[in-house]
């Protein structure tokens, strides 16, 4: 189930911006970041909304892309 680090990825590549940036956004550590993205482990269902708020901050149309990326990869999940 590594949707969420599926669909981060792809907006951080995207939109340019940076793990350890969106990490620093979001006030955790950049290990945390990497393995999310590198999809090791998922984030949490409350992480999940910090990611949409912090990439909202840094760029609102990646925090629009990112939840759609994440719920259309669910969609598939469940065909």
């Amino acid at each position: 189930m590594a949707r969420a680090g599926n669909a981060l990825k792809q907006v951080l590549i995207n939109h340019e911006i940076k793990r350890s940036q969106l990490a620093k956004t979001m006030g955790i550590n950049p290990a945390v970041m990497s393995r999310w993205v590198s999809e090791d482990r998922d984030p949490l269902a409350e992480a999940l909304f910090e990611i949409y708020r912090a990439l909202r901050k840094l760029k609102p149309e990646a925090a629009e892309e990112f939840i759609r990326l994440f719920l259309r990869d669910a969609e598939t999940d469940e065909s």
